[in-house]
């Protein structure tokens, strides 16, 4: 990946009563990263409940622009990426898998890995590169081996359903068992421009924890709540080995280069309001406790699928970023999220992820302009980076997809 010297660029941005002055000196190929990034100097803010920023002191900050909208600092664009960019939307990737069939294959092979996640950036240049992985990579370093079959996706090599088949959980030793996933995301950060943010992910444990009770994927998720009523004690143990283990998990993809993290809790959708309260919010919270006691500036992301009647509880974990899907107005979303935030004694408005529903991306142009400039419009221009409300479709077509990005890049509040 080569790109040109950039040219010295200088912005100046103001939300409420308070400036940020930004400063970005020339930046140049992969081989000079280190010595352009010192150039950067930041005046970044801190966010109060009532609005976005406040008066600027000075901090010296080189973060890509997606990082520092996470933070939710003021910035020159909103930055944009889409969940599950990579894969099986890009003809490239078809024609990778014809060589390595498997998607483990795929995604732990490092330079297979590493490949897979370089091709939309490269394509789209959008301003986050995500690792091509799985929210369950990290398990047989747990001690649960599973395959994924191409048609029923996950499969586990035996289901936990008692005492005794949860024996076999461990803690996690993520050197020993995802080298690979270390080595890709170094490889990541070499390839990848300052300016373009390296995003790490994880599964949450309630959603991990589907799998390996259901043994497999699930519409209704009987086996897992079948425990919760009649075994909870058990169903706690399991969430909260598979907590401490993604908290470590989590915090070893930033040792490696990952500047943000997203946790996915995607079916926690499915609980009620009250079980949610007990079986994923606390230990999606120690998952976000863990990654804040090591690493306290790096931006959190939280995504749930069908999430509409759980926004205020996402909030209430003390994550930087919610990830809202299709099924919310985003003007709404805010004001959900920053009056949740504030009867949670939180600090600031909080930031805001997505959140266009991704099957507008198969209309024509001018309904995805459209769309997306609502959203824009809509979050504001602090603290909101924007995306999908879910991943990709695979019949997207890569056309619609740049042109999605492309809309965002070129929009300005």
């Amino acid at each position: 990946m080569k790109f040109g010297v950039l040219a010295l660029s200088i912005f100046y941005a103001a939300a409420s009563s308070s400036n940020a002055f930004v400063l970005v000196g020339p930046s140049s190929s992969k081989n000079n990263k280190k010595a352009c990034s010192s150039l950067s100097v930041v005046f970044s803010t801190t966010q109060q409940q009532d609005e976005g920023i406040t008066t600027a002191s000075p901090v010296k900050d080189d973060a890509p622009l997606l990082i520092r909208a996470a933070r939710g600092e003021a910035v020159e664009r909103t930055p944009v990426w889409m969940m599950r960019q990579a894969g099986r939307h890009i003809a490239e990737y078809r024609e990778l898998c014809k060589t390595y069939p498997t998607f483990r294959q795929r995604s732990e092979i490092p330079h297979v890995a590493v490949e897979v996640s370089l091709q939309p950036w490269r394509n789209y240049q959008t301003d986050g590169c995500i690792l091509f992985s799985d929210i369950l990579t990290p398990i047989p370093g747990m001690g649960v081996d599973f395959v994924i079959d191409e048609k029923l996706g996950p499969v586990m090599e035996k289901p936990i359903r008692d005492w005794d088949s949860a024996k076999i959980l461990h803690s996690i030793d993520p050197y020993a068992s995802t080298s690979f996933v270390a080595e890709a995301l170094q490889t990541l950060r070499k390839e990848l421009t300052p300016e373009t943010a390296l995003l790490g992910f994880v599964g949450c444990p309630y959603t991990l924890a589907t799998y390996l009770i259901e043994g497999k994927s699930s519409k209704e998720y009987l086996e897992t709540k079948r425990m919760m009523y009649t075994e909870p004690a058990l169903a706690h143990h399991i969430l909260k080995i598979l907590a401490d283990n993604i908290g470590d998990y989590a915090c070893f993809q930033i040792e490696n280069g990952a500047e943000l993290i997203q946790i996915f809790d995607s079916w926690a959708g499915h609980l009620s309001p009250r079980d949610y309260d007990e079986f994923a919010a606390p230990y999606q919270k120690l998952v976000l406790d863990k990654i804040k006691q090591k690493y306290p500036h790096v931006p959190t992301v939280t995504y749930i699928k069908h999430s509409g009647s759980l926004v205020e509880r996402m909030a209430k974990t003390g994550v930087d970023v919610v990830s809202l899907d299709w099924t919310v107005d985003m003007a709404e979303g805010r004001d959900r999220i920053a009056k949740a935030r504030a009867e949670a004694g939180l600090q600031g408005r909080g930031g805001v992820q997505g959140n266009l529903d991704p099957a507008i991306l198969f209309a024509d142009h001018n309904t995805i302009q459209e769309r997306t400039h609502e959203i824009l419009k809509k979050a504001g221009p602090v603290g909101h980076v924007m995306n999908l409300g879910h991943g990709i479709e695979a019949a997207t077509s890569e056309e619609n997809a740049h042109f999605f990005i492309e809309t965002v890049r070129n929009f300005r509040h």
